[in-house]
């Protein structure tokens, strides 16, 4: 197993790209707290939990807003608590919205940016305390394609990504001497909830599909696959830098 005994946290952990994840860190060996925003969530999250060890030893759901402070604190503290540390922080937990930016009000920006970049930046600084203090850690951010690919209606998305970018840049630089890796992984168009709407239109759908060379939207257990690897001993001298996972759309003639 790549992640024998690693301590874990995935934001956004009970559905998609991050329940995928938590499921696949648990079948590595790894020990993992599957975070959850709200009492909707709740009971998605402790059912990955449960998948990953019945008996609660090496998984739990803990609630937190990632885009509130205090809530972000609290969560890696109880990790510290629970598992005694962190090894690997997934930040994964993101919203997106579509709003015209001509119409689009400062309070759905904000809800974006709050916890797409803020949220981000806040669970970085918090895990990656608990990683120095030990000298050693590996933080993976899920980006997105949109971090370099423009998107009409969601210029607060895209700016979140982007910023992420270069979040994740800067403190690689920053934490490499003490041992801690950063990097991103950018998924392309993946069969997540959030991308329901698409996936019910088989129009929608086919015109997607038709932009992306290997004809298919991708898996949350393929993302999940390159997030172990990139925390893994085996990606040891990977950091600063974002692992674009698209099925190859990057490269159609309408995204140069």
């Amino acid at each position: 197993m790549l992640l024998e005994g690693r301590r874990a946290l995935v934001t956004g952990g009970s559905s998609g790209i991050g329940r995928a994840t938590a499921l696949r860190l648990g079948e590595e060996g790894a020990r993992v707290a599957v975070n959850y925003r709200s009492e909707r969530e709740r009971p998605a999250a402790e059912a990955v939990a449960a998948a990953i060890d019945p008996s609660a030893a090496r998984a739990f759901p803990v609630q937190a807003d990632v885009g509130v402070e205090a809530d972000v604190v609290r969560m890696v503290g109880e990790c510290r608590e629970r598992l005694g540390g962190l090894d690997l922080l997934v930040n994964n937990a993101g919203i997106e919205s579509q709003a015209p930016t001509l119409e689009m009000s400062l309070e759905v920006w904000e809800q974006v940016l709050r916890t797409n970049l803020t949220g981000a930046f806040l669970c970085i600084r918090e895990a990656g305390r608990l990683m120095a203090a030990e000298r050693r850690g590996v933080i993976v951010n899920i980006s997105s394609v949109h971090e370099f690919i423009p998107w009409p209606g969601y210029a607060h998305y895209c700016a979140s990504k982007g910023g992420l970018k270069l979040l994740t840049e800067t403190v690689a630089l920053e934490w490499a001497p003490l041992g801690i890796r950063v990097l991103a992984i950018a998924p392309g168009a993946i069969a997540t909830p959030i991308n329901s709407t698409v996936l019910d239109d088989p129009a929608a759908r086919r015109q997607v599909e038709s932009e992306i060379p290997l004809g298919r939207f991708g898996r949350p257990e393929e993302i999940a696959a390159a997030v172990v690897w990139a925390a893994s001993e085996e990606a040891a001298y990977l950091t600063g830098t974002t692992l674009v996972i698209d099925g190859g759309m990057s490269n159609y003639p309408r995204f140069r």
